[in-house]
């Protein structure tokens, strides 16, 4: 058993700072390092590509960064964890061993866990008597089931656990929960065992701790902000574990940002409900419980983490088609800017009345005055400029189409000062909303295999 290991944020979601995974690999000891890619509404985005193309549906982003640090992480036998597999692990894994066969890299192993795509299995899942009734709400499935886009299991680190106990160097899985892709590496290296629940608790907070990414190392940090060193070379947060449970949050020498007991702490505050109550598929997490030191500079270390038994459920991420919407924007400049823009809403809303277009939701911000703070927004004197921005939602196409076409006659027949709009009109886009369920553990398996190169 290691004494200690090193596990690195690679990116916080798909789309984040594309110079981290390389600056993690490259500047500093590591044993793994991992990538978080999905949220609720990318799994619709990927089963849609994989619709398309049935050799697409995972990050493409992965397959750039892999081959930037495959080389070094190979030297340095750094292990990769990552859901950037989506939709599709498996092909995102088959792309990752051409990448390792063009660089004439051999002897890796590639773990892939699948088996939480669902959606083929909806109907006879309800025929078993399994309702997948909206967790939060209550409702019944049936209304949205024939506009179900996407319906993904979340998995927790066990089934990581399994691949890196076959030997994989790399994991690829699909809808895995963001903490369990921190919390896979100290089980298998430490040999945690499933009752554990005061070490898989700790591993957990660590896996919330490090999943968006720099958001712990100083990024998007709502203190004193300004004392943040080097924001433009931020060093994404390592989490220093131990076999005892006990995790320092760090992050490599020299580079920017800030580790700190307020960075940390407003990162554990981040998406939770009861703190108490921190449910994953793989323990319950108490919050409450959390012990939290200076360990020296940029080095936090959490300590004294409780946990519960984990539930006899996994949740089910779902996403379904909910109508259209569409959205413009139109600048107006000073003098009286907010002015003219309260005026150019009253002209497209009268406008849209006259013709008999109603939506179930018509909603307008006035950016640069109250789209941050709305009702509470205060006026300090006249705006330099205001962008309206109006936007409508219904599950009439028709309607919302005819929406789109009222914004550029504003530029003449509106207030004077109009200007930015460009682009042209605003485009008709589909809506997809979110539906959380609940599924009992025994009726959907992970499937785990090895690919080697």
């Amino acid at each position: 058993m290691k004494s200690s290991i090193r596990i690195a944020s690679g990116q916080g979601f798909w789309g984040d700072l594309q110079t981290a995974p390389l600056d993690q690999v490259s500047k500093g000891p590591l044993d793994y390092i991992m990538m978080d890619f999905l949220a609720e509404v990318t799994m619709s985005i990927m089963q849609k590509q994989k619709r398309r193309n049935p050799e697409a549906g995972y990050a493409k982003d992965l397959i750039g960064y892999i081959d930037q640090i495959l080389p070094l992480c190979v030297e340095r036998k750094i292990k990769i964890i990552t859901n950037g597999g989506g939709a599709n692990p498996e092909a995102c894994a088959e792309a990752i061993v051409h990448l390792a066969e063009k660089k004439g890299i051999t002897g890796l192993t590639i773990g892939i866990v699948s088996g939480d795509d669902i959606l083929p299995r909806l109907d006879a899942l309800r025929e078993e008597g399994h309702a997948l009734a909206n967790m939060e709400s209550g409702e019944e499935l049936e209304p949205v089931k024939q506009r179900i886009l996407s319906a993904n299991v979340y998995f927790g680190a066990w089934p990581i656990v399994e691949a890196l106990g076959l030997g994989a160097d790399i994991v690829v899985t699909g809808r895995t929960t963001d903490t369990g892709l921190t919390l896979a590496p100290m089980i298998h290296e430490f040999g945690w065992k499933a009752d554990d629940w005061d070490k898989l608790a700790s591993g957990t907070v660590a896996g919330h701790i490090l999943e968006c990414g720099g958001q712990a190392s100083g990024g998007n940090f709502s203190g004193d902000w300004r004392s943040v060193p080097n924001l433009a070379h931020l060093g994404f947060p390592i989490a220093e574990a131990y076999p005892n449970g006990d995790v320092v949050i760090t992050k490599h020498e020299k580079t920017g940002g800030l580790v700190s007991l307020q960075t940390v702490k407003e990162q554990l505050l981040y998406e939770i409900g009861d703190p108490r109550t921190y449910i994953t598929p793989d323990c319950i997490a108490d919050f409450t419980t959390i012990q939290l030191a200076d360990d020296g500079p940029h080095r936090v270390r959490m300590s004294s983490v409780k946990g519960k038994p984990a539930t006899e459920f996994l949740k089910v991420s779902m996403a379904y088609l909910d109508g259209y919407t569409a959205i413009g924007t139109v600048t107006y400049c000073w003098p009286d800017a907010l002015e003219k823009a309260k005026a150019a809403d009253q002209i497209v809303r009268t406008r849209l009345a006259e013709q008999g277009l109603t939506f179930e939701e018509i909603r307008t911000e006035f950016v640069g005055f109250n789209s941050s703070h709305g009702p509470l927004a205060v006026t300090h004197g006249d705006c330099n400029e205001v962008v309206l921005r109006i936007g409508v939602r219904d599950h009439n196409h028709k309607a919302v189409e005819s929406f789109t076409k009222e914004l550029a006659p504003l530029i003449l027949t509106g207030p004077p000062g109009a200007t930015g709009f460009a682009g042209g009109r605003p485009k008709a886009k589909e809506v997809v909303a979110y539906w959380p369920a609940l599924i009992a553990k025994g009726v959907v398996r992970p499937s785990v295999t090895v690919r080697k190169v």
